[in-house]
């Protein structure tokens, strides 16, 4: 097949999701085609089946704010019509549907049927999608897509619950490359930043406020009272100056570090024994899951798709948003022995094989082929 793919090219779950996806897909002998304003971050190396097409925004003076949404569209349309493709996929509801929506449209006027499909994410649903000043055209959409997937039940109910869809919407979860999160051979790394052999508690994110950053600060703050510990946190966002000030005024700077934006996050998760999610709203918990594959147990919150992931006592523990003294008492449950750490570990590892990309990969190819059938049923 060839597949055009349409997604932020950020650090975000969505953006590694499709551009993953896609890597996948091309090494599975399908020409893979990226259509967005930067290159994926995650899409770093060459091959044959990949391509990559930027769409250009006009900086005409008229526009106080650039018209992404028509710029995408007329992109989409120029690159199925040359290249051909069967299917476009396109991730995040906003504002990639809507601007598929017009390509398709436009391109029935040159005798062009092109099937699409829209993943669901999370905050395209549950925040951005609620505003008024989107809703409709976010139901529209997805209505109009020739096929609907989300990465949780979760985010499926979601969906239904806040927006009149009428479309079928297919669960098919987040996945992980295996070949990639594994526990890696660091020990140089792990010693120095415990020389004294103190445990290592990380969390990753966009320090946004649905991921209450904060709320990590002060579970560890809780923590390394009892078990003697480093925090690491990984990643860069508007409440990073409020977590450096916290870290101050609790006092613990010298054992929280500060690691900003990192590629190889698989290689400070495989030094890692604990990682901790405590948002707000997780429609899936991507982060968990990468973190899960090298062999790191989670606390987290049990908001979202979370439960889908984390099985409470197992491979971590989950609790209410904001109760950092729970998260802090089962943190150190899960720190405090060695056996105790090491079960965890082999649980976090054998969950995450069940999200291995292997599994997942022929479920979207399916469903593509799905699509695709119904739709030539339908022209």
């Amino acid at each position: 097949m060839k597949i055009g793919i349409v997604c932020y090219p950020t650090f975000g779950g969505s953006g590694v999701v499709a551009t993953e996806l896609g890597k996948a897909l091309a090494d599975n002998g399908h020409q893979v085609h990226f259509i967005t304003y930067r290159q994926p971050a995650r899409l770093d190396f060459f091959s044959e089946n990949l391509f990559y097409h930027e769409v250009s925004v006009s900086n005409y003076p008229l526009f106080d704010y650039p018209p992404y949404e028509l710029a995408l569209a007329s992109k989409l349309v120029d690159v199925v019509r040359f290249e051909k493709l069967d299917i476009l996929h396109v991730h995040y509801a906003i504002p990639h549907a809507s601007a598929a929506y017009m390509a398709k449209q436009i391109l029935a006027t040159y005798g062009i049927h092109i099937p699409v499909v829209t993943t669901l994410h999370g905050t395209d649903i549950t925040l951005v999608g609620k505003d008024p000043t989107y809703k409709p055209v976010v139901t529209f959409s997805i209505n109009q897509s020739d096929g609907v997937t989300a990465v949780s039940e979760n985010l499926k109910e979601d969906t239904y619950k806040h927006f009149d869809i009428t479309k079928e919407i297919r669960v098919i979860p987040n996945f992980i490359d295996m070949n990639r999160f594994s526990l890696k051979a660091k020990d140089h790394f792990k010693l120095a930043i415990s020389p004294n052999n103190e445990r290592i508690i990380i969390h990753t994110s966009n320090f946004r406020k649905v991921k209450r950053t904060q709320d990590v600060i002060r579970i560890y703050e809780k923590v390394q009272k009892q078990i003697p510990s480093k925090l690491l946190l990984v990643g860069d966002g508007p409440d990073r100056v409020y977590c450096e000030q916290l870290c101050r005024d609790l006092e613990i700077s010298e054992n929280v570090r500060f690691l900003g934006k990192q590629d190889a996050v698989e290689e400070i998760l495989s030094v890692s024994d604990l990682f901790i999610m405590p948002s707000e709203s997780e429609s899936f918990g991507l982060a968990a899951l990468e973190a899960m594959a090298c062999k790191v147990p989670v606390i987290t919150s049990n908001s979202g798709g979370l439960p889908e992931l984390n099985i409470n006592g197992v491979t971590g523990f989950m609790d209410n948003v904001g109760d950092i003294d729970a998260m802090a008492e089962h943190a150190i449950s899960i720190l405090k022995e060695d056996a105790q750490l090491a079960q965890f570990k082999e649980n976090a590892l054998k969950r995450a094989k069940e999200f291995d990309l292997s599994l997942i990969l022929p479920v979207y190819e399916q469903f593509y082929i799905e699509v695709l059938e119904k739709s030539k049923s339908l022209a």
